[in-house]
C-alpha cells in the first residue's frame, strides 16, 4: 500500500489513483533535489559518485549535470534561478551562475573552514541559510576525511548584502535539513545525530525567526518513529513533507503526523516541482522518484 493514512486530514492531500514513478536509479546515495521551473528539470546529487544529475521533465532524459561535483550534497534554487549547492569535498557553499561559472558564497567562519555544508535554503531577502554537520569529513565516502576546524556542527546565515557569515544556531549534534515556513516566521531544522539507547533518533525542531534574522525557541516539533528526518519541504498550507526512513511523513503545522507515503528505499530529501508545484520529487538511496499530490508546494523561488 502506497499511503498510510494516520488522520483524515491526510486523505484529501493524496490521489489514490496516482502512482509512484521511479525516474532514475543507479545512484549510491542520492540527495538534494532542486527543481528549476524555467527549464522544467530536477538537479540532484549522487554524493559518493561525486556527480550532479539532471532529469528533464519534458523528455524524461537523465544526464550528468556536473562531474566531478566536489561531493555535492544539498541544493536549492535562488530568487534569480541559480543553483546553490553545498559541497562536501571543498567544504563550502557555491552558486552556479547562468553562464556556468561557480561563485563561492561561503567557505569559512571566523577564519576556520566549515566541516561539510549539508543542506541549504534561500530566504526571500536573499540571505542563504545552511547546516554544517561533519558527514563529509567523517570518512572518504562522501568527501575527504579530515579533522573539524570549527569543533562543532552548527547552522549559519550568509548576509545577502555583505556576504558576512553568522552562526545562528549552535546547539545541534548533527544539523541536517532545513526549511522556512511559507510566511518565513519559522525555520525548521532536523538533527540526525541524536543517539538514545544505542539507536539514532531523528528530531525536527522549530525556531521563531525575528525581523533581524535571529532565531529563538527551538522546541522539538516532531520525533521520527522510523529512521531519521533528513531533508524536507513545506506545502502552501505549512504542512511538512519530510524524509523518514523508508517513507515520507506529512505533519500538520500543529505537529500532528497525519500520513505517510511508503517508498521502497531509505529517503534522503524531497522537493516540490512541476508546472503547478504539485509533484513531489523524492531522493531515496539509489533513485529519484516522483508522485503527484493534491496539494501545492510553498513557493521558494
Amino acid at each position: 500500500m502506497l499511503y498510510d493514512v494516520r488522520d483524515e486530514r491526510f486523505r484529501p492531500l493524496v490521489n489514490a489513483s496516482a502512482r509512484l514513478e521511479r525516474l532514475h536509479d543507479g545512484g549510491r546515495w542520492t540527495e538534494g533535489p532542486a527543481y528549476f521551473p524555467a527549464m522544467r528539470c530536477v538537479v540532484w546529487s549522487d554524493i559518493p559518485n561525486d556527480r550532479l544529475l539532471r532529469w528533464d521533465e519534458s523528455s524524461g532524459a537523465v544526464g550528468v549535470f556536473r562531474h566531478p561535483a566536489n561531493y555535492a550534497n544539498g541544493n536549492t534554487v535562488d530568487r534569480e534561478g541559480r543553483l546553490v549547492t553545498c559541497e562536501h569535498g571543498t567544504r563550502r557553499v557555491t552558486r552556479t551562475e547562468h553562464d556556468g561559472s561557480l561563485t563561492v558564497i561561503a567557505d569559512r567562519h571566523d577564519g576556520k573552514r566549515f566541516n561539510s555544508p549539508n543542506d541549504v535554503v534561500v530566504k526571500s531577502d536573499g540571505s542563504i541559510w545552511f547546516t554544517d554537520p561533519s558527514y563529509g569529513i567523517d570518512s572518504d565516502y562522501e568527501g575527504h576525511k579530515a579533522e573539524s576546524e570549527i569543533g562543532g556542527c552548527h547552522v549559519y546565515r550568509v548576509d545577502p548584502a555583505t556576504g558576512a557569515v553568522a552562526r545562528v544556531a549552535d546547539d545541534f549534534i548533527r544539523p541536517n535539513g532545513l526549511a522556512f515556513s511559507p510566511d518565513e516566521r519559522h525555520l525548521y531544522i532536523s538533527d540526525t545525530g541524536i543517539v538514545q539507547s544505542g539507536r539514532r533518533i531523528g528530531q525536527l525542531r522549530r525556531f521563531a525567526v525575528s525581523d533581524t534574522n535571529t532565531l529563538s525557541g527551538g522546541e522539538v516539533f516532531a520525533t521520527c518513529e522510523d529512521g531519521v528526518f533528513d531533508g524536507f519541504r513545506l506545502d502552501v498550507d505549512g504542512r511538512i513533507w519530510t524524509s523518514a526512513g523508508e517513507g515520507v511523513n506529512c505533519y500538520e503545522p500543529d505537529g500532528a503526523l497525519i500520513g505517510r507515503i511508503h517508498i521502497p528505499e531509505a529517503v534522503s530529501n524531497v522537493v516540490f516541482g512541476g508546472i503547478k508545484r504539485n509533484r513531489l520529487f523524492i531522493c531515496a538511496t539509489s533513485s529519484l522518484y516522483a508522485l503527484y499530490l493534491l496539494v501545492n508546494g510553498a513557493r521558494t523561488f
